[in-house]
């Protein structure tokens, strides 16, 4: 394990638990007191955590890590929600992306879409999104007539947001929402952690013919701060196929089509 490998460990598991100690960090990856302090002492001067006497606790109650500190879960769910996202896309379609892991890896697999390929080599797609770094991946791909929305830069997420966001999107209709969200249940609907997000997805979901979640099995029957939209605003939610039955049973019964991805492991 490399240092950063083992500093974005720490952060996890100070994010998941709310406070750790030393002993808890050593015991969890396998390194000494000494090599757990530095790790701790680096993270408190980039402002990652808060230092304790014996340990560390997150920065405050809401405390997100920033998306290039995030150690990649359900990495395997993720990938098979993006293969089936990626099958949803037709060439001719306009759709829009918002920020996060899953969604960054559905920008991925429909970069690497052979069927929306154009013999000269023409956009095929057009797709909209308010995160930095899956436009970044994308500028290069042929396949893409992209456009990035205005916006202040959400630092960490990559997000753009504000109402330079909703005026973006007011100027277009997409076919399909494909949107990353933090929980989703019958009775919350869609949510996220801030609320800035939550008003982006919202303006995404108006633009939309469609909105598509994708979301793995743990986000399912889970409510987070802010509330995005309703059940009834949701059309598909494409999750892994570790997804609980009854929660599915219940997403039908509510009116959502929920697609089961095979998770790659």
């Amino acid at each position: 394990m490399t240092q950063q490998d083992r500093l974005n460990r720490v952060l996890e598991l100070v994010a998941e638990r709310g406070s750790l100690s030393i002993g808890d960090v050593s015991e969890a990856l396998g390194v000494s007191p000494a090599t757990v302090r530095r790790d701790l002492n680096q993270l408190a001067d980039q402002q990652l955590v808060v230092r304790t006497h014996g340990g560390a606790s997150v920065l405050s109650s809401g405390f997100e890590l920033p998306l290039r500190y995030k150690v990649p879960k359900e990495s395997g769910a993720k990938l098979a929600i993006a293969a089936a996202v990626e099958r949803m896309v037709q060439p001719g379609m306009a759709i829009a992306l918002n920020g996060g892991t899953t969604t960054s890896e559905v920008a991925r697999a429909l970069g690497r879409s052979q069927r929306l390929l154009s013999p000269g080599g023409e956009p095929t797609v057009t797709l909209i999104t308010n995160a930095l770094n899956i436009a970044y991946e994308l500028t290069l791909r042929q396949q893409f007539r992209l456009i990035v929305t205005g916006g202040v830069v959400r630092q960490k997420s990559y997000e753009l947001v504000s109402t330079l966001v909703q005026q973006t999107l007011g100027e277009f209709t997409v076919d399909l929402a494909v949107l990353g969200v933090d929980g989703i249940s019958v009775g919350s609907g869609a949510t996220t952690l801030t609320p800035e997000e939550a008003l982006v997805g919202r303006w995404f979901a108006e633009a939309a013919r469609r909105v598509v979640i994708a979301a793995d099995s743990t986000k399912l029957n889970r409510a987070t701060f802010a509330r995005l939209f309703g059940i009834d605003r949701v059309d598909v939610l494409i999750t892994d196929s570790r997804a609980n039955p009854q929660r599915v049973a219940e997403l039908v019964s509510a009116g959502v089509d929920v697609r089961l991805a095979d998770a790659v492991h």
